[in-house]
């Protein structure tokens, strides 16, 4: 073993030591470390050095204090002053109730709370347990945590990659990195310095912690360990971006606040105008500001919009979106931009033959995935399929293809699946709707020798035996080797000479149109039964396959949808920049031409990145930072954005999204943990689809706190006048006002939650992110209700006494003018500026009817029932003074019809 030399020392500057643009033996060199790997007693001292293989554990807050924190909220003060109120009129069933939907809301927070946490664990849960790894010159098994930079470290096909390694020794391996870069294919790992500036999904000279090497072997030495490695990186990030809170969340914040004040001041101006102008007694006014209060907070909103919430949960778990974060369900509704990955979201992650270029012309392929279902026909003309056999060139092609590949093609249940590589799995289907299968050719062909795919030669070679024509070579590959390799190609008028330009040529069209190529050949081998390297050449080329990764059909009218919405679609990928705006183009995103690069990010400052980012929609090659800077980019210009990610390496964006969206399928627990919601079926179109829920559910909440407002309003209203009008009484006691609260919010505001879509919701642009959740108009509107309502009340109030009637009697006919007002303002409620004058939208809300007739019975129960009588001080009133009541109702009704058919024409 060599010194340890200073280099090392500087791997805490992220970025410095450029590993892989360095030599494998000036990496050996700069680590002090030789073939036979470290001593023990140096590995111990670099263990003291740099510490374990682990990502360190972030102090969490006990769970006491996370449970106080979920009270630090306005609306939680407002419920728990509704709590004190009710306790000091002695009402402690009431009391009892507004404590429980504390609690509820409390515990669903405590439960919520903790998701950066969880996202740290489960990307400490993806580091390997064991290594093996040179030490003394000898090969140890050992626990991951004990590696240090400098070990050198032996992986095989199914390892996981134990520490971040610059590798110094490649057999034909490949690792998966998606969960770092992104990259839906595995990507080769050689040992070649690669540029400086080179992005991590192009450094094949490393193999980075947590990452799976699915086929060969390789040795590497470990450059980073434990939170200095990419994963650990990532873990920091995760943890210090910040929670973004809800729009939902800071519009109720906002309001609560609001809310708070006016009470207060209300109550403090009545205060004053009663014991100090109008001579009431001190205890008389206490009473009467405590019943104000009362009536003035909507003691059973939260807990509505809670049910809210929930429903909607409900009904997007239905449709594939799970959500982990009761607030992010409204959030949706709110998005202005949606960024999102390609692989398994936007297309079907199944590669598929789609092109076939051979020496005299061009085929196109139908079908989609795995499904052997389509037809080929010459481009140009993919209305008539052609034969093959006039076309036998392409049956050739295709059974050279499927001979040379080793993935199977399997059905079950009607699903069809591969085993083996997603590129080959396309060669096999294409062979299949070619009406071949792996079974019969391989009875016909028997395989008489293998040489299997390596990074170094870059194809694969099968010799196998045709019943006509003898042992015959099958060969495929990357184009570029393959023509080196190839003296003749086949055409309609049989072998002739190549021409390699021509074919160049090809190639490049395809590639440039995101296709991914492979090249087919074929060479008869007489006389022999085993094959060797030197072997292949002297081979005529038979064609190019264009490959691709299909888009969803589902995805591209979901991004129409988006479209039509105000919601702007951006893609944002770890593939190379050709195929993301191959996808893009085929998708409906972006403009066809211009795509961003990571590489580009880096070389903007903050300034240029923002305009840049909120300009452009397609961005390739994307590291964590770069999605990172993109949301925080796109927050600046006050969007609310939705992420979706799969990888650890999406894990800091999905936090720091408005909406962070994971992959069920295919995510990472890390992503999971990251997010607010969970896709069941990593589809695209389950995001617009939840988008449109969303929407919903936001409408859903304007309308519960359009209703319930002028309730409260009309309750504050009727104890305001009493006491600057001085009448002798209250029209209405707090016990009545807690009845009035608890009925309709149980009942009619309940019922709002239920409301169906309006058409229109996803052909309208997305609300403001800082438009108020009570605007000017709506504010009008629960005024004049509210007014309206408080003025039939009290009229009919005043009547009843100066008719003689008993106070109890009158407040029966005041409490129920107040309930049937409400009743019929829930219907002008659910639509808040189209016309309720039409049967079909009365009847589209059936729960609407059925809380109208239960709380006509509560009221029936509250107005003659004699234990209800007792409790509440009401009397019996007669069919004519019901007639009254309901008559207030409808005349609320109908004015306030006619303000929205006058609000409706004055916009026109």
């Amino acid at each position: 073993m060599v010194k340890e030399t200073q280099t090392i020392g500087k791997q805490n500057n992220r970025g410095a030591v450029p590993w892989h643009a360095m030599t494998d033996d000036e990496v050996l060199s700069s680590l002090g470390v030789d073939d036979g790997g470290l001593t023990e007693d140096e590995a111990a001292r670099r263990t003291e050095k740099y510490g374990p293989n682990k990502l360190a554990e972030k102090k969490q807050a006990g769970p006491l204090k996370r449970l106080f924190r979920q009270f630090q909220n306005v609306l939680i003060y407002v419920l728990l002053a509704a709590a004190v109120f009710t306790a000091l009129l002695g009402q402690w069933v009431d009391t009892a109730v507004i404590v429980a939907v504390v609690i509820i809301n409390a515990i669903i927070g405590f439960v919520q709370e903790g998701k950066a946490e969880k996202a740290m664990e489960a990307i400490r849960g993806m580091l390997s347990p064991k290594a093996t790894a040179l030490r003394e010159g000898g090969q140890r098994e050992l626990p991951a945590e004990e590696l240090v930079p400098g070990d050198i470290v032996l992986l095989g096909s199914g390892d996981r990659v134990p520490a971040d390694m610059r590798i110094i020794f490649s057999r034909n391996a490949q690792a998966d990195e998606a969960m770092l870069t992104g990259e839906s294919e595995p990507v080769d790992k050689r040992v070649d310095p690669v540029d400086e500036d080179a992005p991590i999904c192009d450094r094949e000279n490393m193999a980075f912690s947590g990452t799976v090497l699915t086929s060969g072997r390789l040795r590497g030495v470990v450059t980073a360990t434990g939170e200095h490695a990419e994963i650990g990186r990532i873990s920091e990030m995760v943890s210090k971006v910040e929670d973004i809170t809800t729009p939902l969340v800071r519009k109720m914040d906002r309001f609560g606040r609001g809310l708070s004040v006016f009470i207060v001041l209300l109550s403090a101006v009545i205060f004053v105008i009663g014991y100090f102008l109008r001579g009431f007694g001190f205890t008389e006014m206490v009473m009467a500001v405590v019943s104000l209060a009362v009536a003035a907070i909507p003691q059973g909103l939260p807990a509505i919009m809670t049910v809210t919430l929930a429903l909607g949960v409900q009904r997007m778990a239905r449709r594939n979106a799970i959500i982990r974060r009761l607030p992010a369900v409204e959030t949706l509704g709110s998005v202005t931009v949606i960024c999102t990955d390609k692989t398994g979201t936007l297309t079907r992650n199944e590669m598929t033959v789609v092109k076939i270029a051979v020496a005299d012309r061009m085929y196109s392929v139908s079908g989609i995935g795995y499904t052997p279902e389509g037809q080929i026909t010459v481009e140009g003309d993919e209305k008539s399929k052609i034969s093959l056999e006039e076309h036998p060139w392409i049956t050739e092609l295709a059974r050279t293809g499927l001979l040379a590949s080793e993935a199977r093609l399997r059905e079950d249940n009607g699903s069809w699946t591969i085993d083996g590589m997603p590129t080959e799995g396309s060669i096999v289907v294409l062979a299949r709707k070619a009406g071949m299968t792996r079974t019969d050719e391989q009875e016909k062909r028997p395989r008489l020798d293998l040489l299997p795919f390596e990074s170094d030669r870059r194809y694969m070679a099968t010799l196998n035996k045709d019943p006509d024509a003898g042992p015959i070579l099958c060969v495929k590959g990357a184009p570029e080797r393959v023509l080196d390799m190839c003296t003749r190609q086949r055409s309609k008028q049989g072998d002739t000479p190549i021409d390699r330009n021509a074919w160049i040529e090809r190639q490049e069209k395809l590639a440039g149109t995101g296709h991914r190529v492979l090249a087919l050949a074929t060479r008869p081998m007489n006389g022999t039964e085993s094959i060797q390297e030197q072997d292949i050449t002297d081979l005529t080329l038979l064609g190019l396959v264009g490959i691709i990764d299909p888009p969803r059909e589902e995805a591209v009218d979901a991004i129409k949808t988006c479209r039509k919405a105000g919601i702007r679609v951006k893609m944002v990928t770890g593939d190379h920049a050709l195929t993301a705006r191959s996808i893009g183009d085929s998708m409906g995103i972006g403009d066809g031409e211009h795509v961003l690069t990571g590489k580009d990010l880096e070389q903007m400052d903050q300034e240029e990145m923002v305009r840049q980012v909120n300009q452009h929609d397609i961005f390739a090659r994307s590291s964590p930072e770069h999605k990172l800077r993109m949301i925080e980019a796109l927050q600046s210009k006050e969007q609310i954005v939705a992420m979706t990610g799969d990888g650890v390496n999406d894990a800091p964006a999905l936090k720091r999204a408005d909406v962070g969206v994971s992959m069920g399928i295919k995510g990472s627990e890390a992503a999971k943990e990251a997010s607010e919601m969970v896709l069941a079926d990593d589809n695209f179109a389950t995001i617009e689809r939840a988008v449109e829920e969303g929407r919903t559910i936001y409408d859903n909440l304007v309308k519960v706190i359009l209703f319930v407002l002028p309730t409260n309003g009309a309750e504050a209203l009727m104890i305001i006048s009493a006491v600057i009008v001085l009448f002798e009484v209250m029209p209405i006691t707090p016990l009545q006002i807690l009845w009035v609260n608890m009925v309709t919010a149980v009942t009619l505001a309940v019922s709002l939650a239920f409301e169906p879509p309006q058409a229109w919701i996803m052909r309208r642009p997305p609300r403001p992110p800082g438009e108020p959740i009570i605007s000017p108009y709506l504010f009008w509107r629960i005024i004049f209700v509210a007014v309206l309502i408080a003025t039939s009340s009290i009229l009919l109030f005043n009547y009843m006494r100066a008719a003689g009637a008993s106070l109890e009697a009158a407040r029966t006919v005041a409490v129920n003018t107040l309930v049937a007002g409400q009743m019929f303002y829930l219907f002008n409620s659910r639509f808040i500026e189209q016309s309720s004058l039409n049967l079909q939208r009365l009847l589209a809300n059936k729960k609407a009817l059925v809380s109208v007739v239960v709380l006509a019975a509560l009221q029936f129960a509250f107005t003659y029932l004699a234990p209800m009588q007792q409790l509440f001080g009401t009397a019996s009133i007669s069919i004519f003074e019901w007639g009254w009541c309901i008559a207030a109702g409808a005349g609320v009704f109908l004015i306030v019809e006619t303000e929205k058919a006058i609000k409706r024409g004055m916009r026109t």
